[in-house]
C-alpha cells in the first residue's frame, strides 16, 4: 500500500510547528531533522525538513521560505470523543495566537487549519429524522467551538 504523508510547507517555523503539535497530542514524537548544506536557499545548518509523528500519522515539515501560505481549503480533523476532549485540543490549537473560525475549525498560531470535532457529529447531522438532523447542523452553524451538550439539547427540541 502506499505511504501518503501530509508536507506542510513553512517559512521558517518547521521545528517550532513540529514541536508545538508534538507536545499537543498524546503518542507523539519527533522522528528525524534535517538541515541544509552548502549551496541551499537558505544558510547551511538552519532546518529544512521535520518528520514527526502525531499519535501514530506521519506529518513533514519543510522550511521552505515564504512563497506559499496555508488557507482553510486543507484541515486536519481530530475527532474527540467527550467534551473534555474537544475543550482540551481546541485550548491547545488556539493558545499563542491562534484563533476560532466556525463550526468547529480554527487556525493555530502558525495558520494550519484544524477541525476539533465529537465523534458522534456525522450521527447527529445523518439521524434519519430529517428534523433532528436539521436542528442539529443548524446548532453547529451557530457555534465556534462545537458544544456537545447543546447540539443535544437541540437535537432533542
Amino acid at each position: 500500500m502506499p505511504k501518503i504523508t501530509p508536507f506542510l510547507w513553512f517559512d521558517t517555523q518547521a521545528e517550532e510547528a513540529a514541536k508545538f503539535y508534538v507536545s499537543v497530542f498524546k503518542n507523539s514524537k519527533i522522528v528525524e531533522t534535517t538541515y541544509y548544506g552548502e549551496g541551499g536557499s537558505q544558510p547551511a545548518g538552519t532546518v529544512l525538513t521535520v518528520e514527526f509523528e502525531l499519535d501514530g500519522n506521519r506529518f513533514l515539515a519543510l522550511n521552505g521560505g515564504p512563497h506559499f501560505q496555508f488557507s482553510e481549503a486543507i484541515s486536519f480533523s481530530v475527532d474527540c470523543k467527550s467534551q473534555d476532549e474537544v475543550d482540551n485540543y481546541w485550548n491547545k490549537l488556539t493558545a499563542g495566537g491562534g484563533g476560532p473560525l466556525k463550526c468547529g475549525w480554527l487556525k493555530d498560531r502558525f495558520g494550519v487549519s484544524w477541525q476539533v470535532v465529537p465523534d458522534m457529529m456525522p450521527r447527529l447531522l445523518q439521524d434519519p429524522d430529517r428534523a433532528k438532523a436539521g436542528r442539529a447542523m443548524k446548532a453547529m452553524l451557530k457555534m465556534k467551538k462545537i458544544v456537545i451538550a447543546d447540539l443535544e439539547a437541540a437535537v432533542h427540541g
